[in-house]
């Protein structure tokens, strides 16, 4: 896909805006910034993850390792009937668990024998993440693994030469199936386990044992487009929890603390402070809202009347991209190798609902009036507010921190809903942002949030019904800088 090819093919720098005006100066970039990988993925905003591995077939979470192979054998796998279901909800890509916890390998990979071709499926022939991977490119998805640095079957793990059989593990999966749009490390490391017939517990060292600066080198040079998530990035960071939601305050700049306030690795840091994030911190690490549509992460027949419905999931999608992170939603294929009936039905109409409530803008077309405009410059007015391009925005002069801009959308309209984005390439700045309608002749404040980022979505109890709209920042370090402002009612399905 092209998108594909841009990921590998764009340059990594942070991003300069053009100059818009020859007579303006452009706003000035604030704070930590995005690279391209990173501003490419913030475009996506909603993905899945797919848990299927010899835990599908046992009905558990969390396998020992002991799992014989054979356990895996789906009897109707349908790669495209997958990756249709997830893009029906507006996913843009998929994350394959090629690797969860118990080894077992979704390829037929040559480090160890506790693969696919040793289950008997396909005659031995059968490649997971090379169908998925393929009916992603076919559908228009992008392609991604996780890897779980855990292994609770080989026996090597907790020596040094594990690190090598996991990075051999990583380096196939880097170069024979694409362009990876992002890499997925788990936090989970050590404990019990079979180890090859140990069967004991086995601790490593979580700040050095993995050597990350060394394998996250490898990925740079071998998918320099992939973004890496882990729970201190580099690239994209674990939001603190596993209930799909951001913090009501959300910073994509993010500096992990270790337990001990010390150097932080995966696994190993102040995971409280992950929800919000670093006020203008020095790294540029979104979050990432994992969650699944079941209360597990594997399919298991008994949570089959406990999908979560499409109005839950829009809650999600609020709290998730509507602050300003990304939303990763789990999605388990049953053993027939499958979504499920229930999730594929949630999953539609969660997709339309999305769809519906954002086809129309209430607020196109208005007229706006801002209280202060760089420069004077027609290139920064009030109705590039309107714009759904990051490259154009509304801007205030260096010296004002706090504006407001008015808009006349012509006759009354009713909305539930409201819409902003700050275009990141120039960094993160709010701190504190309202919106007014007029009513009954005078100004209400109707809805009033912190931070902004990417995206701010605020839901309303009820909808409000004005001929006028008012946006004021109450608070920024550097001269505001919004677009994309809209103004909609929620469709079916979102409530």
């Amino acid at each position: 896909m092209l998108y594909s090819l841009l990921l590998t093919l764009t340059a990594l720098a942070p991003i300069a805006m053009t100059t818009p005006s020859a007579k303006v100066a452009p706003p000035a970039p604030y704070g930590a910034l995005p690279s391209r990988r990173q501003l490419d993925h913030a475009k996506l905003e909603t993905y899945a993850f797919l848990h299927f591995t010899t835990n599908t077939f046992t009905d558990r979470e969390w396998g020992n390792g002991d799992e014989h192979e054979t356990v895996f054998h789906p009897t109707d796998f349908d790669p495209d009937q997958i990756v249709l279901a997830l893009k029906s909800a507006g996913m843009k890509g998929a994350i394959l668990t090629a690797k969860h916890h118990d080894g077992f390998c979704l390829w037929p990979t040559a480090t160890t024998k506790h693969n696919v071709s040793r289950s008997g499926w396909m005659g031995g022939n059968g490649d997971v993440v090379k169908a998925i991977s393929e009916a992603c490119h076919r559908h228009g998805l992008l392609f991604g693994v996780y890897l779980s640095p855990w292994d609770r079957n080989n026996p090597a793990y907790g020596k040094p030469e594990y690190v090598d059989i996991y990075r051999h593990q990583l380096k196939e999966l880097m170069t024979q199936y694409g362009p990876l749009f992002e890499i997925w490390h788990d936090g989970a490391n050590g404990g019990t386990g079979y180890y090859g017939g140990a069967r004991e517990d086995r601790s490593i060292d979580r700040r050095t044992y993995y050597g990350w600066p060394t394998t996250w080198k490898m990925v740079r040079d071998l998918q320099p487009g992939a973004n890496v998530f882990s729970d201190i990035g580099p690239d994209l960071r674990w939001v603190g929890n596993e209930e799909g939601y951001a913090g009501e305050t959300s910073w994509a700049t993010y500096d992990p603390i270790g337990e001990k306030d010390d150097q932080p690795a995966p696994g190993y840091l102040k995971s409280n402070l992950s929800p919000e994030g670093t006020p203008h911190g020095t790294q540029w690490l979104p979050a990432e809202c994992d969650v699944s549509i079941r209360p597990g992460w594997f399919w298991h027949e008994a949570e089959n009347g406990r999908v979560k419905t499409s109005e839950q999931l829009f809650d999600l999608y609020c709290k998730s991209v509507g602050r300003g992170a990304s939303f990763l939603l789990n999605v388990p294929p049953n053993r027939k190798g499958q979504i499920d009936v229930p999730d594929v039905a949630s999953l539609r109409t969660f997709g339309k609902a999305v769809q519906e409530t954002f086809r129309t803008n209430l607020a196109s077309g208005a007229k706006v009036i801002a209280s202060n405009v760089r420069g004077g410059s027609r290139a920064y007015s009030g109705t590039q507010l309107l714009s759904t391009q990051p490259s154009r925005f509304w801007a205030t002069d260096d010296a004002v921190t706090s504006a407001s801009a008015e808009l006349d959308l012509g006759e009354p309209k009713s909305f539930d809903l409201i819409r902003v984005r700050e275009p990141i390439a120039l960094g993160q700045r709010v701190e504190s942002f309202g919106v007014d309608a007029l009513l009954n002749g005078e100004w209400s404040e109707i809805a009033h949030a912190t931070t902004i980022g990417n995206c701010r979505i605020l839901r309303l109890d009820r909808p409000v019904t004005t001929r006028k709209v008012r946006i004021h920042v109450d608070k920024s370090p550097a001269s505001p800088l919004l677009y994309d402002f809209g103004l909609y009612l929620q469709g079916p399905g979102a409530r």
